[in-house]
């Protein structure tokens, strides 16, 4: 199937994912992709009604199907019909909650590039509205995954655009972000940040 953006682009699976898959090093999330892991995530703090958070779907127009057999279509060709802001929202304890999740195999920085300008001026809308911002990223090679908070996104994203790195160190993530580290139930227990952060 291809899809394209609102300008024409053709739209990739590896621009999607920023990065190729690499092995994990541990066995706790063996097979699962960040993704995976939060929407596994989201679904236990669903069910035991902690918080209503859930991946955004992703506006699709279809332009081209093709019908190989009378009971199946076969999506062939379609446009996003509008630019993606980020990953996940919803709600948790009266907040509004939007964050972005992002992997990569980089071992020591995290690439600007991975994010789209549109995403970044969405981050600062929500923070700008009182709403709780941030990003999670996995380094894939060490099998960590971060909680970075949306205004020190916006900090290094300004710092490129004023000349300097075009990549957060994963220093300084380590440095103003928190570990998050992986369990069974929930895999992924982010809400555990807001608490110390938001809610304490």
């Amino acid at each position: 199937m291809t899809i394209r953006y609102p300008n024409g682009k053709r739209y990739t699976k590896q621009e999607a994912a920023h990065n190729p898959p690499v092995k994990k090093h541990t066995y706790s999330n063996r097979g699962m992709s960040l993704e995976e892991e939060l929407n596994d995530t989201n679904q236990y703090y669903l069910a035991g009604g902690v918080a209503c958070i859930h991946k955004k779907p992703i506006p699709l127009q279809v332009v081209k199907v093709d019908y190989p057999q009378r009971s199946a279509a076969v999506i062939k060709e379609a446009y996003f019909k509008q630019p993606s802001t980020t990953d996940y929202n919803g709600v948790y304890k009266g907040k509004y909650v939007d964050f972005e999740a992002k992997e990569t195999q980089n071992k020591t920085s995290f690439p600007l590039q991975n994010f789209h300008p549109h995403q970044i001026e969405h981050i600062n809308q929500v923070l700008h509205h009182d709403g709780i911002a941030f990003v999670i990223i996995k380094f894939s090679y060490h099998d960590q995954i971060y909680f970075l908070e949306g205004k020190y996104v916006i900090q290094f994203w300004n710092r490129q655009q004023e000349g300097g790195r075009k990549s957060i160190t994963k220093q300084e993530i380590e440095t103003f972000g928190h570990m998050l580290p992986s369990g069974y139930h929930p895999r992924i227990d982010y809400l555990r940040i807001l608490d110390m952060l938001y809610f304490s």
